[in-house]
């Protein structure tokens, strides 16, 4: 009897570890799925977040290079203005804006609402009756 014990024990136990296995089995696989599924989720959303980077990068990109293009050609205006300007100007005229432009003062309102007066004109306003 006690044979028949020790043998539906075995069997009982031996049926339980093939239960457990079975159970281990179908809970790997299954949160194995789930782990594929989750991963394939996660890189579907970083692909959504890596386009929407790439979009609004060249977005700003075309932004930048249309605001380079205005600059470069605001500039090549102002060389022009400036090379017009070089040319009109006296020598005195020059002489003046490069000693303001050494010492770093501002030119005088006078002088820059009037860019045409002739350096007599210029000596006239600045000597005048001093009080």
């Amino acid at each position: 009897m006690r044979e028949t014990v020790l043998r539906v024990q075995g069997r009982d136990e031996m049926a339980m570890k093939l239960l457990f296995w079975e159970l281990e089995q179908h809970l790997k696989s299954s949160s194995g799925a789930s782990v594929v599924a989750i991963d394939n989720k996660i890189e579907q959303a970083m692909d959504l977040v890596k386009s929407h980077l790439m979009y609004a990068v060249r977005e700003e990109v075309e932004v930048l290079k249309e605001q380079i293009k205005e600059l470069i050609e605001r500039n090549s205006q102002l060389e022009q203005e400036n090379n017009l300007l070089k040319n009109l100007a006296s020598p005195e005229q020059l002489a003046q804006f490069q000693a303001q432009v050494q010492s770093g003062s501002p030119p005088a309102s006078t002088q820059a609402s009037q860019p045409s007066a002739t350096p007599a004109q210029l000596a006239s306003q600045n000597s005048g009756p001093s009080a």
